[in-house]
């Protein structure tokens, strides 16, 4: 049973409608679902919603609805902004599915069985905007460590999961695995937490205080804690405990989120996991946070960026370019306008715009549309041939390496060569002179070769475009790395559509 290349991005709290973090993590999972179809494989992958939980009721009421309705308008606004972004996931879970809560209740009653849980009561301060607990030491200046807000001190009874037991075998765990945390830097972070001794997690509240949840089994007075629910969505998904294909998908190979949840994934997760007798997810990557003028861009600071806005004045694949090649993953990112719009201006405008509209006018100059003849002989390819046919490789290192933004960069180093074959070859010149018009044909042959490179090298990271320049090359547009195994894969004679501009608003503006 061949394994499936599962790929997940974190299931989005759903307090608020979608921003700029949500769709740089969910393009950034994307880009590896595609790359990995891209090079043959089987891939399934996972978004979704988390939907319970203090805040999520808080705000309902707030709007005066229930909160099962208030959840289902928010989840409408991510679904609609994933199908305009192309998103191509396989599934979308929501915590309120029944499929969902059916798993969790399955796996807290294993739990509670095997004695990995019990019932305690709890004192100290609680987080209602993080809906954490937190002891006196742990506090900052008094506020919650994570979001810096107030807290109020608590006594109540719940049930608490062992994480403490599992302490040691996570630290080895992480020790004997360094792929496991990425990047680097999130790793030691990790393991600089568990220096400190682990306290076990409190995982139900009492619906006296929190009412929207999934019920806790066989307690009807308290609800699932809102991160122990969410986080089984990574197998309630692909049918932990009910499918037989589960194993096809398990362990999962990357799971993409943002840095502020990262203790969950690799402390609260793994230890889960372990419990429910599963091996931890092979790696679980980390990237940084989009930030304006400094400041982290999220709900709560009031600073959204709406990726709708953008995508509608700027298109699709130039926000897919400016989130992947502006930031290495890991590393926090600056949004604005000016930025984005010197990316779309520069790379997208000037290079790989440019490159297709003035190859596609010269073939119709000096040779009607056709893909002209040539002669293998010919010297005339300068080495772009050469790099045409190693740029996969290229971009396969840096995908390997997790490193989009390399991998882009690779692909315009090759898109920049191109502009600088047609300065060097001259074609202007070649077609004054009838006795070259070999050296012409071969000439203009190796540059919509190499447009047939770009289109399909495209299609992992800018689907519309490399779909489209495939398409004026009268080619299929469901291309796949095989394409790019050999040089030479025009059919001289075959006629090619007109180009029109990739980036026609920023070659106006260019203008």
């Amino acid at each position: 049973m061949d394994k499936v290349f599962y790929v997940t991005t974190p299931i989005y709290y759903v307090n608020g409608k979608p921003h700029i973090g949500h769709a740089y993590t969910t393009i950034l999972c994307d880009t590896f679902a595609r790359y990995h179809r891209f090079r043959g494989e089987k891939v399934f992958f996972l978004t979704g919603t988390d939907e319970h939980g203090g805040k999520i009721e808080k705000t309902a009421r707030g709007e005066g609805k229930e909160p099962q309705a208030y959840v289902d308008a928010i989840v409408s606004s991510f679904k609609d902004l994933w199908r305009d972004l192309d998103i191509t996931q396989d599934d979308f879970i929501r915590t309120t599915e029944e499929r969902h809560q059916r798993v969790v209740s399955g796996i807290l009653e294993n739990l509670l069985r095997k004695g990995d849980i019990y019932r305690g009561k709890y004192k100290g301060w609680y987080c209602v905007p993080c809906e954490s607990f937190w002891k006196d030491s742990e506090l900052a200046e008094g506020n919650c460590p994570d979001c810096k807000r107030g807290v109020q001190e608590l006594e109540e009874e719940n049930f608490f999961f062992k994480l403490s037991t599992h302490q040691d075998w996570l630290v080895s765990f992480i020790q004997s695995h360094p792929d496991f945390i990425f990047p680097e830097a999130r790793r030691n972070e990790i393991l600089a937490f568990l220096e400190n001794p682990l306290e076990d997690l409190c995982i139900s509240r009492p619906k006296t205080r929190l009412a929207w949840g999934i019920p806790f089994p066989g307690e009807p007075d308290h609800v699932v804690y809102v991160w122990f629910d969410a986080l089984i969505n990574y197998v309630s998904a692909i049918g932990f405990g009910e499918s037989p294909d589960f194993g096809r998908f398990w362990p999962a190979d990357i799971q993409f989120l943002a840095k502020d949840i990262l203790r969950q994934h690799t402390v609260y997760w793994p230890i889960m996991l372990r419990a429910m007798g599963l091996e931890p997810p092979r790696r679980v990557l980390s990237h940084g946070w989009w930030t304006i003028e400094g400041t982290k861009i999220s709900k709560s600071r009031g600073n959204r960026v709406d990726p709708v806005e953008i995508i509608t004045k700027y298109g699709v694949d130039p926000f897919r370019y400016f989130l992947l090649r502006e930031v290495t993953i890991g590393s926090d990112g600056t949004y604005s306008e000016e930025l984005l719009q010197g990316r779309l201006r520069n790379d997208l405008g000037n290079d790989l715009g440019n490159l297709v509209h003035r190859s596609f006018g010269m073939l119709g100059k000096y040779f009607g549309e056709k893909i002209p003849p040539v002669q293998d002989s010919s010297k005339i390819q300068n080495g772009l041939k050469a790099e045409g046919v190693s740029l996969f490789g290229k971009v396969e290192s840096a995908m390997a390496g997790l490193d989009v933004r390399l991998a882009l960069e690779e692909i315009w180093n090759f898109v920049r060569r191109a502009n600088r074959f047609v300065e060097e070859t001259k074609p202007w010149v070649l077609a004054k002179d009838p006795s070259r018009a070999g050296e012409l044909a071969e000439m203009m042959y190796t540059l919509m070769e190499s447009l047939r490179v770009c289109g399909v090298i495209l299609i992992p990271f800018l689907p519309r475009t490399g779909r489209k320049i495939l398409r004026e090359l009268c080619l299929t547009e469901e291309a796949s790395c095989k394409d790019l195994e050999r040089w030479g894969f025009l059919r001289s004679g075959e006629k090619v559509g007109k180009s029109e501009p990739l980036f026609p608003r920023i070659e106006a503006e260019d203008a």
